[in-house]
């Protein structure tokens, strides 16, 4: 069927989450403590189930397994891709993501987690943790142990429309205040190196991972620049962050009908901002703030009509 795959989204309470999902997205979610909105996943932590068309109903893994030729038959155990929306209304704990190689042997053939950020708003003053300080594995154990965390932490001021590269290895953090669009490898595994001593729901700080930190963790660190490249279309702004082994992530900006042509596996959109319309040769479909869908492998030429800006990726 060459048509969007909308996705139900799923919610994840979180220690540090807040409400922004509700009153900046509409989302229908419960909890005051609402951290992450997983938009787009076929992990079994958080499945996304598909929301239109002939598919409804079923799962984005099962889709994967049975219809690849919607993913350009492109192989691979698991979907490869998650995207999220992150409401830090605390600071969330300082981590650190493993590899796939690491991955698949501690972690039960778990992908790695790479993953990029796009700040889509923040409280001013706003701060992530991004990198640490230390030139040696014995440097970074030795500071970790004495608990000299603004020694070792690098801290980075922030600003809405920002874009952040965050391989596996990279030591982490989002701050409180900042509202998050996040695309990863589809992994849920996080090694926690610091907490801030924080008491989990049974009464007891949460744990730490150390050892498994101190084994994945990228040292020195290496900082990535972000070069935008910026393509002008009639009626449309294609802005490409990042183009790398695991996934491309883009914002489309679009104020009048622009005509595109779906020659990617599969392309990942995220509407932040705005409303307008997703015109196939099949039909017309309404996309406003908050949808999320999958654009299949065969849909060809498509127009985007509307005044939206949407987060983009594909494989």
């Amino acid at each position: 069927m060459k048509q969007p795959i909308f996705l139900i989204p799923i919610f994840q309470e979180r220690i540090w989450g807040g409400t922004k999902l509700r009153t900046e997205f509409d989302y229908a979610i419960e909890s005051d403590r609402t951290g992450e909105c997983w938009a787009v996943s076929a992990h079994p932590n958080g499945m996304s189930i598909v929301n239109n068309g002939y598919y409804k109903g079923k799962s984005l893994n099962e889709l994967w397994e049975k219809n690849p030729e919607l993913f350009g038959n492109i192989g691979g155990a698991v979907f490869p891709l998650l995207t999220k929306i992150l409401d830090a209304n605390t600071d969330l704990s300082v981590q650190v993501h493993p590899d796939d190689e690491y991955a698949g042997v501690y972690e039960n053939g778990e992908l790695g987690k790479t993953e990029c950020w796009y700040i889509i708003d923040c409280e001013e003053g706003s701060e992530l943790i991004l990198g640490h300080k230390a030139q040696t594995k014995e440097e970074f154990n030795e500071i970790i142990q004495r608990g000299q965390w603004n020694n070792l932490l690098q801290r980075i001021k922030v600003k809405p429309g920002d874009f952040f590269y965050v391989p596996s290895g990279t030591i982490h953090a989002i701050g409180s205040g900042i509202l998050i669009l996040e695309t990863q490898q589809s992994s849920d595994t996080t090694y926690r190196v610091y907490d801030y001593d924080r008491i989990g729901e049974n009464g007891e700080k949460r744990e730490l991972h150390l050892e498994k930190s101190i084994d994945v963790t990228t040292i020195p660190h290496e900082d990535y620049t972000i070069t935008p490249v910026t393509t002008i279309l009639p009626g449309a702004k294609i802005t490409l962050y990042i183009h790398e082994e695991n996934f491309s992530v883009y914002k489309w900006e679009i104020s009048k009908a622009t005509t595109f042509n779906q020659n990617k596996p599969f392309l990942i959109g995220s509407v932040l901002k705005g409303s307008g319309k997703i015109v196939t040769t099949e039909a017309t479909f309404t996309i406003e703030k908050g949808a999320h869908f999958i654009l299949p492998n065969g849909l060809g030429y498509f127009e985007v009509n509307g005044e939206v800006e949407m987060i983009v990726s594909h494989p």
